[in-house]
């Protein structure tokens, strides 16, 4: 569907969102099945719960719109998601055996913080929209989303910057 308002852009962006809440439901057991770090694997499973929600207020306020959530594919999320699993599955066939996992997971992170920042990137721009349409419920359940996404980010940040890149420089 061509957008011709901003609503239609707005359901469009909306949509997107939740393709790619979606996917990203689907890849972060593999992630957490890879981590090592105790408190990345934990940070994966939390964010999987967290993700299963934010896609279930999509599909609210999508619906709210009279529209269906599904039928579009996140092609950003997809190429976003492919890189993750290449990297894990190129650590699994170049480092086999002796992988230094403080490696795996900063790039675990690498991978999972793009994926973030893409989150946030679409989650302000619906936020943008729904406050200029006037769609104030929609915007309180948006709000919590972006805002679990920025702490999502900063939790990697941490454990990147404390534990898991210092340990990875050393291997």
């Amino acid at each position: 569907m061509k957008p011709e308002t901003l609503q239609d852009l707005y359901v469009e962006q909306l949509r997107d969102l939740y393709s790619a809440e979606s996917q990203i439901v689907d890849a972060l057991p593999i992630m957490a099945q890879n981590a090592t770090n105790p408190q990345l694997k934990q940070g994966f499973l939390t964010h999987l719960e967290e993700s299963k929600v934010q896609r279930d207020r999509l599909d609210t306020i999508i619906r709210g719109l009279g529209k269906d959530p599904s039928g579009h594919t996140c092609q950003a999320m997809k190429g976003l998601i492919k890189e993750a699993n290449e990297f894990i599955s190129e650590t699994h066939t170049v480092m086999s055996g002796d992988s230094p996992s403080d490696v795996i997971d900063a790039g675990l992170i690498a991978n999972s913080q793009r994926i973030e920042h893409y989150e946030i990137a679409g989650y302000g721009t619906v936020c943008t929209y729904a406050e200029i349409l006037g769609r104030h419920d929609d915007l309180a359940h948006l709000k919590l989303s972006i805002a679990e996404e920025k702490a999502t980010d900063e939790k990697l940040t941490m454990i990147a910057e404390s534990v898991v890149n210092p340990a990875a420089a050393r291997a």
